[in-house]
């Protein structure tokens, strides 16, 4: 069964999110500009703050299910 490709600025938003759980420098990001780059920031941003508010890594796995 073929598999849909993904939008990329979800792809970049998940990303991000996974970059920032995995406790990534927000220098990491691969997109240099663009709305790429926005949607990575902005998952990396989501990540951050789920960790701050003390979400564990089932919450975390379920948030990056429902991305």
């Amino acid at each position: 069964m073929k598999r849909q490709k993904r939008n990329p600025n979800d792809r970049a938003l998940h990303k991000g999110y996974v970059a920032a759980v995995q406790g990534r420098d927000h220098d990491s990001c691969p997109y240099q500009s663009g709305s790429l780059h926005q949607e990575w920031v902005n998952g990396w941003r989501q990540g951050r703050e789920d960790i701050w508010s003390g979400f564990g890594p089932a919450a975390q796995a379920q948030r990056m299910e429902s991305m």
